[in-house]
């Protein structure tokens, strides 16, 4: 069952204090970009996004 609050739109207001996340600046998500050669010998760029492990994808860390 969900949290009544995402329903809602309630936020914590503890939220308001903290800071972006210096790492993924505050996105919650780390782009890498990345080229591969294929059999053919032809260069694939693609781009890699996972969640930032600093801030577990929330994009905000605790006011220090």
């Amino acid at each position: 069952m969900t949290d009544a609050n995402d329903r809602t739109g309630v936020f914590d207001a503890r939220e308001l204090s903290q800071q972006r996340c210096p790492q993924c600046e505050g996105t919650g998500e780390l782009r890498f970009n990345s080229e591969n050669i294929n059999e053919n010998f032809e260069v694939e760029k693609q781009t890699v996004i996972t969640e930032c492990p600093q801030c577990q994808g929330r994009g905000l860390v605790a006011a220090g």
